[in-house]
């Protein structure tokens, strides 16, 4: 019970707070954050990390993959194959939910 109390009197003072701070904060916090992710280094460092991301998680795939083999169900392994496959389509963007779509 104190956890949750402590937990609403930590909410109502954020809400508190904020609504304190009013739009103008928050257009100016907002303003902020699309400066920073248009900057050409955070997108270049972001597309980096994600690109090793992506190659590190093929190698563990593999890696499992052989180690595992068969005594994966069938239902999974096929459930793997269609997200495979979603993802071979889909474009870089899409991975940081950035598409217009």
């Amino acid at each position: 019970m104190r956890y949750r109390l402590t937990f609403v009197a930590g909410l109502a003072l954020g809400y508190v707070l904020g609504t304190r701070a009013g739009r103008e904060r928050y257009e100016q916090l907002k303003k902020s954050a699309q400066r920073i992710a248009q900057n050409p280094a955070v997108r270049s460092t972001a597309e980096t990390a994600a690109q090793q991301g992506r190659q590190y998680a093929g190698k563990a795939f593999h890696t499992v993959g052989h180690k595992v083999g068969d005594r994966i169900p069938e239902t999974v392994a096929q459930r793997v194959r269609s997200l495979r496959e979603r993802n071979v389509n889909a474009t870089p963007e899409d991975d940081w939910g950035t598409s217009n779509t």
